[in-house]
């Protein structure tokens, strides 16, 4: 015979069954029109092929540089791609801290740029970052700070994000320079394994020159900006005391074509022969430590070998075969080590070369036209 229900049970199913929750309306979007849907990249499917560098950011940059006299300039880059154009429209300078390991100076600058961005905000100007600068000297960016720091940005930043490299030695010639780098696929693989034994350099093959590749750069400049530049080069004919005849141009005469450049050939043959001993130093390092493994893999080869003939022997004899041992656990080996910083050596060791290659060139022209017009 059945049981007979229980209250609970009648009273659930005299209940009405409980209506499920109405399902909320999807919102409309506006489709974006087919002639946009190419130039509005919201899924940042559009790699980027080309860089442009607004005017405002190259004086800013160089105006940086100026005030550091040195190599140690770097900022933040700030603009948003469009069509596969990365448009840089504003920058700003970091403060240079020269302890890097010092966390109050690392939370300054973090303070800092958080400030700087939310200042901004608020006044609607970009605050997207999309890279960094870095201003070098001798055509020389090749440094761990600089790789870390742009596998950072590619790893984190919308598109990768870039590094724009300003190198003073051309400026102070007369000749603004500014190259758009971004670490290459192959040498980013190495990097995330944090591997760059000389097996891994193999299999990736990496070397100096494909740690980085360039992309295209141009420089953006409105008319309002190229007309207070012309400006300034031209001047009047007429002078503030209105004799004609004498130039009031803002900016003097610049004599820097007739300078053969024989002091920057010296600076340069120093800065190779620093790169060179450097190399040096690390090349015997590395000898050092592969001595170290060396030795370390033989004694436990020896190890391995003699336990091996001491269970042939054992067996021999009737007895039991001792137990295999791990290996790691009562020899140390050290691991492989990095070869980055040799590579970034040979990477600077390039860029000076080719810095006093086209300084001397130069300089030997300019001497054959001195040469030929004082004959």
């Amino acid at each position: 015979m059945a049981a007979a229900p229980s209250m609970a049970a009648a009273i659930a199913a005299s209940m009405p069954a409980p209506q499920s929750a109405p399902t909320p309306a999807a919102p409309l979007y506006e489709a974006i029109p087919a002639s946009m849907s190419k130039v509005v990249d919201i899924e940042a499917d559009i790699s980027i092929a080309a860089v442009q560098l607004d005017g405002l950011v190259v004086s800013k940059i160089i105006k940086h540089s100026r005030e550091l006299q040195g190599t140690s300039a770097h900022g933040l880059l700030l603009g948003l791609d469009f069509d596969g154009t990365l448009e840089i429209s504003n920058s700003f300078p970091l403060p240079h801290h020269f302890n890097e390991d010092d966390d109050k100076s690392a939370k300054g600058v973090a303070k800092y740029q958080a400030s700087m961005l939310r200042s901004l905000k608020e006044v609607q100007a970009d605050d997207s970052i999309v890279g960094f600068y870095q201003v070098t000297t001798l055509g020389s960016f090749f440094n761990q700070s600089l790789v870390e720091t742009q596998a950072i940005h590619q790893d984190r930043l919308r598109h990768g994000g870039i590094v724009i490299v300003h190198d003073i030695s051309q400026t102070a010639r007369g000749n603004a320079s500014f190259r758009a780098f971004r670490l290459t696929k192959a040498f980013l693989d190495a990097f995330k394994r944090n591997n760059f034994s000389t097996e891994s350099l193999i299999d990736h093959r990496l070397t100096f020159s494909s740690i980085v590749e360039e992309i295209p750069l141009r420089v953006r400049t409105n008319a309002l900006m190229s007309s207070f530049l012309e400006t300034l080069s031209s001047g009047s004919a007429v002078a503030a005391d209105g004799k004609p005849g004498s130039s009031s141009a803002a900016l003097p005469p610049s004599y820097s074509v007739l300078n053969l450049g024989g002091a920057g050939v010296g600076r340069n043959l120093e800065q190779i022969v620093e790169a060179l001993d450097a190399y040096k130093t690390e090349e015997g390092n590395l000898g050092y430590l592969q001595r170290q493994i060396a030795r370390e893999k033989a004694k436990a080869e020896a190890y391995v070998s003699k336990r091996k003939e001491e269970n042939a022997s054992r067996v021999a004899q009737g007895l039991a075969p001792l137990p295999e041992e791990d290996v790691t656990r009562l020899f140390k080996i050290p691991p492989e080590p990095s070869r980055l910083e040799s590579v970034l050596l040979l990477g600077r060791i390039d860029a000076y070369a080719k810095s006093l290659e086209e300084t001397a060139s130069a300089g030997l022209v300019k001497m054959y036209g001195v040469r030929a017009g004082g004959a």
